[in-house]
């Protein structure tokens, strides 16, 4: 994977380029979920790429970015971000981005508008974390650290994913794949991780400033952010469309990779 310094980071990211013969094609940013990387979007990279420049990048500390001392709250990844877009000269791009990579893509849209000529927002939240959940998930990433995810695996699958999916036999080479991704993380970073998303504050507020045409999705089996979440985020962001995907968890880009792909082609076309 190439590879890009910003802002005392190495943040590996891929990148398809500019569609044969479309070089003024625009760019689709793709920002990944906890627990995950780019590979979670490469259902909808392989089908978009051939009408945008798909640019899908690591966040700290999980994929193939490094690690880093610190950095991993919601707004430094924001920052990463920016610097990200601006250095590859892809301004303005369309935002999609799943759970966490939808706490940073609302964190741009609000801050940086002009970098973005759309926002999807895929299973996410514009919240703080439900306090409940909170010491839950810390605990979690202790043991992650301590044990990798095999020992929470029955813990974490079903935040992750929803009760179809899992329960679908063709489901296990994905999530085969996903276990063996992670295990190639350094543990450390990803607990940093999980505590920059349990940490979050929240944007409620902010999103209301939001003017780029944004589209919110949400599995209806969401368990780790509720359908409610989403519509929250599609109330307050002006324009914005709620679409709700059944049989589908929290993971939509691999639990319901055609729907995905169908909704993103379908609203980016609508995108001046």
């Amino acid at each position: 994977m190439p590879t890009i310094d910003v802002r005392g980071a190495t943040i590996a990211y891929t990148d398809t380029l500019a569609p044969a013969g479309r070089p003024d094609a625009s760019t689709i940013v793709f920002g990944h979920g906890l627990l995950f990387s780019g590979w979670v979007f490469h259902r909808q990279i392989a089908a978009l790429r051939a009408s945008y420049r798909c640019v899908a990048l690591d966040w700290r500390g999980q994929g193939d970015t490094p690690a880093t001392v610190d950095g991993y709250d919601m707004d430094t990844l924001t920052g990463d971000a920016v610097a990200l877009i601006r250095a590859l000269g892809v301004g303005p791009v369309h935002w999609v981005g799943l759970s966490m990579g939808g706490f940073v893509g609302q964190r741009v849209a609000a801050r940086h508008g002009e970098l973005l000529r759309s926002l999807t927002l895929l299973d996410t939240s514009s919240g703080p974390e439900e306090p409940g959940k909170v010491g839950e998930y810390k605990q979690l990433a202790w043991l992650l650290r301590l044990f990798g995810i095999k020992p929470i695996l029955s813990k974490v699958s079903p935040q992750m994913f929803g009760p179809v999916f899992l329960a679908d036999p063709a489901s296990k080479t994905l999530r085969d794949e996903w276990v063996r991704r992670l295990n190639r993380s350094d543990r450390a970073a990803v607990r940093k991780a999980v505590l920059g998303v349990a940490d979050r504050p929240p944007v409620d507020h902010e999103i209301l400033g939001i003017t780029v045409p944004t589209l919110v999705v949400v599995g209806a089996e969401d368990a780790a952010t509720p359908p409610a979440k989403a519509e929250r985020i599609a109330a307050r962001i002006p324009g914005a469309h709620l679409q709700i995907v059944a049989n589908c968890g929290h993971t939509s880009p691999l639990e319901q990779p055609e729907m995905i792909t169908g909704l993103l082609d379908t609203f980016l076309a609508t995108v001046v």
